[in-house]
């Protein structure tokens, strides 16, 4: 989790791991292209274009993955691809996004 202060010093933002739908296409060659993220409560956001792609521990230590750099509506984000463990063999992977939760001091 990473944590730091706002501008004024009174709060703190932690960053949440939070789990979404992706759907996505792969290439002839294997590459997994994400082309929607879908929220909890059914919202869909079109992926409008990948980046980057990198795997996860660049950007957080600990992480076994992918981080793919994508737009969506003209902001650049970050979307985590995070290997599952391996005692559950139907479930291979899963993605999420980090979104900021803010605490007071």
């Amino acid at each position: 989790m990473h944590t730091q202060k706002n501008e004024s010093g009174s709060h703190r933002a932690r960053q949440e791991r939070v789990y979404v739908k992706v759907n996505s296409d792969f290439d002839s060659t294997g590459y997994m292209h994400p082309k929607s993220i879908t929220w909890a409560d059914g919202r869909t956001f079109r992926i409008d274009a990948v980046k980057d792609f990198r795997p996860a521990s660049l950007y957080r230590r600990g992480i076994d993955g992918a981080c793919y750099t994508v737009i969506i509506r003209g902001e650049e984000k970050h979307l985590f691809f995070e290997w599952t463990d391996s005692a559950f063999s139907s479930r291979v992977a899963r993605w999420y996004v980090e979104t900021p939760v803010t605490e007071p001091v």
